[in-house]
Parts: C-alpha cells; sequence; structure tokens
C-alpha cells in the first residue's frame, strides 16, 4: 500500500477525519454555549421530559459527598439500576449494580461489590473523576432496559444501542452496535462491540464492522449480522430530529436503546460524535454532509 496516498483516497471517498470535522462542521453550526445541556445527562433527561420524548428514568442523583449514604440506602429498593456520571463519556464510569437482599450488592455478571467499593466509586465520581475536564459531577441512579425481543437472537449479554449522526438536523448516518462476551456484555465498538452500518431508509443493517474487520456473523452466537431490522426505525428518525432541533446543534450524535415495551428510548447525545460509524458504513462522512447541504441550500 502506498501509504503517502492514503489521505488522497480517503478524501476522494469523502471520509470526515477529525481537524475536518472541527473545522467544517463543530466550529460554524455547533456553538459553545450549546454545549451545557448535550454535556449533562441530566440537563438532557430534563428536557426529553418537556419535550415528551421517551428515554430512560432516572431514579436518583448523587450530588454531593455527604448524601452517598442516604442515596444508597434509597437505591437498595430498587433491586438494580445502572449508575453513571452526568458528564462522563465513552462509557467511563457506568457500572451496573443489584440488591438482591438487605447488605448484599452484586456489580456485573453477578460479582459481589462490597459497599466500600461502591462509596468509593460514588466519591470519586462526583468529584470529577469521570466526567468530562475532571470536573465536580453528579452521579445517575438510572433504569436499567431489558433486552428488546429483536435482539435475543443475536447479543448474548448486555444491551445494544444505535448511534444516529445528524447534520443540520438531517440524519447524516446510522450504526447499530452490538455488545459482545469479549467487549463485557458493553456495546462500544474500542471494547470490542461490533459495529453494524444501517441503511437510512430502511433501518436494515448491510455491513458490520469487529476491531474495523468486516463480519457476517456474531462471534459468539454465529448469527447472521446483515439484514438486521432495526424497531420501530420511523420513531428513531422522528426522535433524533425532534431532539436535534430542540438543542440546536447542528452536528450531534444521538444513541437510542430499545426497550421491550416502551420501544425506542433516547440514551444520550454527543456534540462532538466520533468517527468510527463510517467504517461501520463503509462510506464518508464528508460527502453525506455535502448532500445535505446542497438539499437544504438548494
Amino acid at each position: 500500500m502506498n501509504w503517502f496516498r492514503l489521505p488522497f483516497r480517503l478524501h476522494q471517498r469523502g471520509v470526515l477525519g477529525i481537524n475536518r470535522r472541527n473545522a467544517d462542521a463543530l466550529l460554524p453550526h455547533n456553538p459553545r454555549s450549546l454545549f451545557p445541556i448535550v454535556d449533562n445527562k441530566k440537563l438532557l433527561h430534563d428536557l426529553c421530559q418537556r419535550l415528551s420524548i421517551p428515554t430512560p428514568q432516572i431514579y436518583d442523583c448523587l450530588v454531593h459527598q455527604g448524601e452517598i449514604h442516604h442515596f444508597l440506602s434509597r437505591l437498595v429498593h430498587k433491586k438494580e439500576c445502572v449508575l453513571k456520571p452526568a458528564m462522563g463519556s465513552g462509557g467511563r464510569g457506568v457500572i451496573l449494580i443489584r440488591f438482591p437482599s438487605q447488605g448484599e450488592c452484586l456489580g456485573a455478571n453477578g460479582v459481589p461489590l462490597p459497599l466500600e467499593e461502591l462509596r468509593k466509586y460514588l466519591a470519586d465520581g462526583i468529584s470529577g473523576a469521570f466526567s468530562l475536564g475532571g470536573r465536580t459531577d453528579q452521579i445517575l441512579a438510572q433504569e436499567r432496559i431489558g433486552l428488546h425481543y429483536s435482539f435475543h437472537p443475536i447479543v448474548p449479554e448486555g444491551i445494544p444501542d444505535l448511534r444516529i449522526i445528524l447534520y443540520r438536523g438531517v440524519p447524516a448516518m446510522a450504526m447499530l452496535r452490538l455488545p459482545t462476551r469479549a467487549s463485557k456484555g458493553r456495546a462500544n465498538l474500542h471494547q470490542g462491540g461490533l459495529g453494524l452500518g444501517v441503511d437510512l431508509q430502511t433501518g436494515i443493517t448491510f455491513q458490520a464492522i469487529s476491531d474495523r474487520y468486516p463480519r457476517r456473523h456474531h462471534p459468539d452466537t454465529n448469527a447472521p449480522l446483515l439484514g438486521i431490522v432495526v424497531p420501530d426505525w420511523q420513531k428513531v428518525l422522528s426522535i433524533s430530529s425532534q431532539v436535534a432541533r430542540a438543542l440546536g446543534l447542528g452536528l450531534l450524535g444521538i444513541d437510542i436503546v430499545f426497550d421491550p415495551t416502551r420501544g425506542p428510548l433516547l440514551l444520550e447525545a454527543n456534540a462532538r460524535p466520533g468517527l468510527n460509524i463510517q467504517i461501520a458504513n463503509d462510506a464518508g462522512l464528508y460527502s453525506r454532509f455535502q448532500e445535505i447541504d446542497s438539499f437544504l441550500d438548494g
């Protein structure tokens, strides 16, 4: 391979790099004054509540160190939940906990989690250990979403999610992310999850990658990865566009999860979306952005 020609080839294919993303999409379309809501999961959740956009329930919110004991005593009655930093990113600091009985706490895969270790996690979290820029944070106790029946044959453990990138309020590219045993039930690509390109018109997967290499079958279940129909596709597109309009950001990544009874729920939003979605789709975002500009500007 001629590595000196690689940047030229990527440019020809309309692939968007970090520098071009920042210069041509973030700076002109994402004013920093609009970042606080999208960077804070609690504020985004509150916005969704006002707009009647479905989102996982937040049971409780830890703000101060002195509240840790009472925070944990309230969570025991929920039996299980997901703990996450309000201003975390990339899945950092997200843990699942269960309380099967009084005084007992279990973490991922049913491994006992000592309460002292959990208290330390909470103290570190609100001190900013997992947040963007190390800022003082809050820890959210969020409802755990079950596995949608559409994904039972595919997912051995964990919960899949869908990432949509919108440009100027228009869906530009979508990727279904599936967890694997190697990713320990997480859907993050950099932790070993699968990325599946999704056709924007039909909501059907047409390509899959793992660690940047193509795959046709799930490594754990051997289930086919191509031709998967994303549930409630039109509702997914509607939720995404509604959130983009409400936030006012011209470049936005939206993460959707699928509840077995309520369908698509908005999980998170990102004002600086990553670019691996291009690999999953074997297509460039820059070309998509140009098409949207031409359509909107006439």
